[in-house]
This record gives structure tokens, sequence and C-alpha cells, in this order.
């Protein structure tokens, strides 16, 4: 005779043990995604702060210095 709650049991345990390990992933996956927007999200705020500078130094009548990164104002009394 076939025990069949002894398979039936098995069967419910590895079930159980299926459901915790696709749980396990999915809480890595959803980890991983939350990271790259943090990144994604501050990347973002850099390049909206670099263009604001970029911007106030043009209309402050500056000159940008792309290899420094910086405003470099024209000589006093001079004009470009």
């Amino acid at each position: 005779m076939i025990p069949w709650s002894k398979i039936l049991g098995g069967v419910l345990v590895l079930a159980a043990i299926a459901w915790v390990v696709l749980e396990i992933r999915e809480d890595g996956a959803e980890s991983v995604k939350q990271a790259i927007e943090r990144q994604n999200n501050e990347a973002a705020h850099q390049s909206d702060a670099g263009r604001s500078d970029y911007d106030r130094c043009l209309d402050g009548g500056g000159v940008w210095d792309f290899g420094a990164g910086r405003c470099r104002r024209p000589a006093p009394g001079r004009r470009n």
C-alpha cells in the first residue's frame, strides 16, 4: 500500500521550500531595482544642478570652463 499521507506531506514541504526561494529571489530583485533607481535619481539631480550652474555662469557674463567644470568670470573692466 502507498503511504499517501507521506507523499502529500513531502509535496507540501517541497512547495513551501519553493515558495520561500521564490520570495527571497523576488526581494533580491526588488532591492537591486531600488538601488538602480536611487542611482538614476542622483545622476539626474547632479545633471540638473550642473546645467543650472552652466546657465547661471553664461547669464552672469562668465565663460564656462568645461575642463575644470566651473565658471570663469571675465576680468573686471574687460568686455568680450
